[in-house]
């Protein structure tokens, strides 16, 4: 079948493409004979390059009308601002930028692309203002300390890239080669846009591994020599030794820092401090000791990963024993949905209650607010998935270990075959429990503010609009909270109407972008080797989830009360492969497509029933 193209433009775009042209024409005409009414268009071009309209007719509106806020000086202000953004930067190597929802950080998976003010600002003072940087340096990249991640567009959250891949540069690599990288890396990702859910395995080199050769082969295709190609893997060498090593890898730090989270989490809620005081302290306490080690933590299992896949190209072992060692790991997730077997609901809740679907979200309970919601708490309803058991554990044998310690010697890497394995278990299991426990401290926190919120007549749906920012008058002064909250209220929902009525497109890579682009092709992350069929659910069905293959448009650690319903796929618009629900669907060997894009997720959703078969990369659609 002939492949599917959204193209996307501003009601008043002056350019669109010229095969387009007498659409557009068409369509300022029947508005103008239709003025003020939202219209649905059928139209055909024929043979004869003849554009045929078959029908127009109103289309129904939330709220009856054709009502959008006007988008004109928004869109002017957001080009603006990539332009500027795109301009050389004397802290930066690379000359210009592209922006994206889904590199590094991927908040579209983790806040949404129209998050709320409140989800967008905490996700900023958490994570990428400072936290990520701070860690990215520790692990011996460049220092890109005080440079902010996260370009904020009219609310919807972008990536600097410019910004992320300098962050990807080991610390002694050379000025002009740095320069002239960051520019291949940038110009690589414009030509395939597919790759911006994952540019660490698919464009950028951020850590040394087994297929390193066949990584540099692209650079030297792009021009860069002999020399430099040496160099970048003389360096990158340095640095994931310095993160491996068996001993002094610097993971192990990060570990130790997390240990103190819980101890430091518990004082800051038993203190006789004022709320605001007390989550202020909070969030403090979370990027110091949660989403700073986290990041660290998320690096050192990134490189796991790295290298487990280099082990496949390497011949050490395939792709089925790849997906064994995968089913092996025991990571909070799958603890989660043991324990809901086997402990009591109240043990249960204590320790997993924080969680919820939409982690910085205030408006969605936690799982301990509403627990029926989440889980049905007949223990023998959480039997295994109804997909076919995964197979047993993969357990490398003498053989391999000798072989994976003739290449560490060989590539000059730290450690020895059974070294190198437990490092790749327990970093990818590490991250995990690192997200899980930095997302206590903020849960608590978003606990506190819709208590203060609630006392003072403000409902969780309406602090959604509050910026964390806004609250920090009322702790260092005597404003009234009634008056601040009630003015961030109305100013954040004014802000996020023109938000939701935006469309930007998932990679920004010119100014033009904002007003007009095809909606590009996505490469989905198919994960296990495994094949499942099963209607098509949304998480709110409840009574239909057991061997459904669920559609989410996003998930965060929160939605893993999903697995406890005996699912049996999962397909997301957003996700990499190296994301929570990539580890997660892998973990538990289940047939799942993570970050298909909004054009196959919104097509294959319509279907009644889908077959994913992961091992060819195939979705059909049935009826």
């Amino acid at each position: 079948p002939a492949a599917l193209h959204t193209f996307v433009a501003a009601r008043d775009v002056a350019n669109v493409p010229e095969e387009l042209a007498a659409v557009f024409a068409l369509m300022l005409e029947l508005e103008a004979l239709f003025p003020g009414r939202a219209l649905d268009i059928e139209f055909a071009i024929g043979a004869d390059a003849l554009l045929y309209l078959f029908q127009v007719r109103p289309l129904r509106m939330a709220g009856g009308g054709f009502d959008s806020p006007p988008q004109r000086p928004l869109l002017e202000r957001i080009a603006s601002k990539v332009a500027a953004l795109q301009r050389p930067d004397p802290r930066l190597h690379g000359s210009s930028t592209v922006l994206g929802i889904m590199p590094d950080w991927n908040p579209a998976e983790l806040i949404g692309v129209r998050p709320k003010p409140l989800a967008l600002s905490l996700f900023r003072r958490l994570v990428t203002d400072g936290a990520w940087a701070v860690s990215r340096h520790h692990y011996g990249y460049r220092d890109l300390r005080g440079v902010p991640l996260l370009v904020d567009l009219g609310g919807q959250p972008y990536i600097d890239l410019r910004i992320s891949f300098n962050s990807f540069l080991p610390v002694d690599i050379d000025p002009v080669f740095a320069h002239r990288l960051v520019d291949h890396y940038l110009e690589r990702l414009v030509e395939r846009p597919a790759l911006h859910d994952k540019v660490e395995f698919e464009v950028v080199l951020s850590c040394y591994a087994f297929d390193i050769e066949q990584r540099l082969a692209v650079l030297a295709q792009a021009g860069f020599g002999q020399h430099e190609r040496q160099a970048l893997a003389a360096s990158l060498r340095r640095l994931t030794n310095r993160i491996i090593d068996p001993v002094r890898g610097v993971w192990h730090e990060d570990r130790a820092r997390l240990a103190l989270l819980d101890r430091h989490r518990r004082g800051a809620l038993a203190a006789g401090a004022e709320p605001l005081a007390r989550l202020h302290r909070l969030l403090e306490i979370c990027i110091r000791y949660g989403t700073q080690p986290f990041a660290g933590l998320a690096r050192a299992g990134f490189i796991a990963v790295q290298m487990l896949r280099s082990l496949v190209t390497a011949g050490i072992w395939s792709l089925a024993e790849h997906e064994r060692f995968m089913t092996g790991l025991d990571t909070v997730s799958r603890r989660l949905s043991r324990e809901l077997r086997d402990v009591d609901r109240r043990t249960f809740l204590r320790r997993y209650g924080h969680l919820r679907p939409g982690t910085f979200d205030i408006s969605l309970p936690r799982y301990d607010e509403a627990p029926d919601a989440y889980f049905d708490w007949d223990r023998a309803a959480h039997r295994p998935a109804t997909v076919e058991p995964p197979p047993a554990p993969f357990r490398a044998g003498a053989g391999q270990l000798r072989e994976i310690g003739r290449l560490l010697r060989a590539h000059g890497l730290a450690g020895d075959g059974a070294q190198l394995l437990a490092f790749i278990r327990s970093a990818i299991e590490w991250r995990e429990q690192a997200k899980f426990a930095f997302t206590q401290s903020l849960s608590d926190a978003l606990s506190i503010l819709r208590a203060f919120g609630e006392r003072h007549g403000f409902s969780a749906d309406e602090l959604a609009f509050v910026p964390i920012a806004t609250l920090r008058p009322l702790l260092a002064g005597v404003a009234a909270p009634e008056a601040v909250l009630r003015a961030a209220i109305a100013e954040g929902q004014s802000a996020y109407r023109e938000t939701a009525a935006l469309w930007l497109p998932p990679l920004v890579t010119r100014p033009g972008d904002v007003h007009s682009f095809f909606v590009p092709p996505a490469e989905p992350n198919f994960i296990t080797q495994r094949r499942v069929t099963g209607p098509v659910v949304r998480p709110e069905e409840r009574k239909r989830l057991a061997g459904g293959i669920v559609f989410l448009e996003r998930a965060d650690p929160g939605y893993d009360w999903l697995f406890a319903q005996r699912i049996g796929g999962l397909v997301t618009a957003y996700g990499g492969s190296n994301s929570h629900m990539a580890i997660r669907a892998g973990e538990l060997g289940m047939p799942a497509v993570i970050g298909a894009g909004t054009t196959l997720f919104e097509q294959w959703s319509m279907a009644a029933r889908l077959a994913l078969d992961c091992a060819t990369r195939r979705v059909e659609m049935l009826p």
